[in-house]
């Protein structure tokens, strides 16, 4: 109760306005939690991220799970919380929100980031590994489950070669006393566990008598399994599990390779690549979390810690970009002249939204709800929806299955 008590305080009721100027034009995100947009301390000028939040008490565990975590060189730091009414363009009326103003991150995502290092090399990889598992160490100490860790949650403080990388994103993040049970997460990076309760929770949803008195837990080494994802992707460009067809839940056979651990290192990708690379790799892995790596274990690995060089480039790097950066195909752009480039790009951000909601949604959300918010949010920014249906038709999307166009 305490720890609520000082997060509530630490909260502010006075207008944020009077200490920042807000641009609200200019957006960093715009993710399905909530926007993130750029303000400016009027003391100082310093440029800031402020991340809105609906006022609710969701909210306001991820504020205080963040603020417990963020006394830390690799974390997102947290420097002032407003509690104000908001109203955007598109609502009736004001509403509650968490205004929460953050350091400003400027170097960009952890992928984006190596897609564009020409020269991404394992030893590169070795060290932002190092420093997302001290993120997770300081995380693990205090008891806290992130739940969510993913690329997208992994951000470059500057652009300089030897900015820090630093977790942020405490949504799904959750006290672990040996009892999570709710089926959070991102599918490509899902540890079999989380399955599992999310196939026990969906049985007891239609009805099923559980076979067991006591309920389906997870604990913290969910996230053990997440790093051991973004290792491999790091390391080769595309991820140990996934499906060749696409599903509004994940595949049969993609959860099948998950919950039993199936991944091999295609010799084209990983033939110069180190033994040692592969061993954190395999250690993280495993399906049974008393076999799987502890972040005590993973910082003492020989990997994060060798004298060699290492000073092989990785494929990644070229196959992010081949990735991120999409040659246009058919005449396909997402271009907007009378609304200009940022809207233009607020758009493509709604229409990866869309994509992404569509194909693999988040468990532990009603995806109609879900969709449908964020069905809304591409409408608001595409025009008529025409640059959503001409995006998803580049990408041989059904466009008759989403009723909106």
């Amino acid at each position: 109760m305490s720890e609520d008590n000082n997060a509530d305080k630490f909260i502010k009721e006075t207008s944020i306005l009077d200490e920042y100027n807000i641009n609200w034009t200019q957006k960093l995100g715009a993710g399905i939690s909530g926007p993130v947009r750029v303000c400016m301390k009027k003391s100082s000028q310093e440029r800031l991220a402020l991340k809105i939040l609906i006022d609710r008490p969701k909210a306001r565990n991820e504020v205080r799970l963040h603020m417990m975590c963020a006394n830390h060189p690799n974390i997102v730091q947290i420097l002032e919380v407003y509690a104000n009414s908001v109203q955007f363009p598109h609502e009736s009326s004001p509403r509650a929100r968490l205004l929460i103003v953050m350091e400003m991150m400027e170097g960009g995502e952890l992928f984006h980031r190596i897609s564009q290092h020409r020269h991404f090399t394992e030893k590169m990889a070795s060290q932002v590994t190092k420093q997302i598992s001290q993120a997770l160490e300081h995380c693990h100490s205090l008891n806290i489950a992130h739940r969510d860790l993913k690329p997208e949650n992994l951000l470059f403080k500057d652009n300089s070669l030897d900015a820090p990388v630093k977790l942020c994103d405490f949504g799904f993040a959750k006290i672990d006393q040996g009892d999570l049970m709710t089926p959070q997460f991102t599918p490509y990076y899902v540890a079999p566990q989380v399955l599992e309760a999310q196939r026990r929770h969906q049985k007891e949803k239609s009805g099923i008598i559980p076979t067991s008195p006591t309920p389906y837990t997870y604990n913290k080494s969910c996230d053990l399994w997440s790093l051991g994802v973004i290792i491999y992707v790091m390391l080769c460009g595309y991820p140990p599990f996934y499906s060749k067809r696409h599903s509004r839940t994940i595949p049969k056979d993609m959860r099948k390779k998950i919950m039993t651990g199936s991944f091999d290192f295609p010799e084209d990708e990983w033939s110069q690549i180190s033994e040692m690379a592969k061993d954190i790799v395999r250690k993280l892995l495993k399906v049974k979390p008393e076999e799987r790596l502890t972040i005590e274990g993973v910082l003492s690995h020989p990997w994060l810690n060798c004298t060699e060089a290492l000073d092989n480039v990785l494929p990644s790097a070229q196959m992010m970009m081949d990735k991120v950066s999409p040659k246009p195909s058919d005449g396909f752009f997402i271009h907007d002249p009378e609304n200009g480039g940022e809207d233009s790009n607020v758009a493509l951000e709604k229409l990866r939204d869309v994509i992404a909601q569509c194909i693999l949604p988040q468990a532990g959300e009603n995806e109609d709800d879900k969709l449908n918010e964020v069905m809304y949010e591409a409408w608001r920014f595409n025009r008529d929806c025409k640059l959503l249906r001409d995006g998803l038709q580049a990408l041989s999307w059904d466009v008759l299955r989403i009723g909106c166009l």
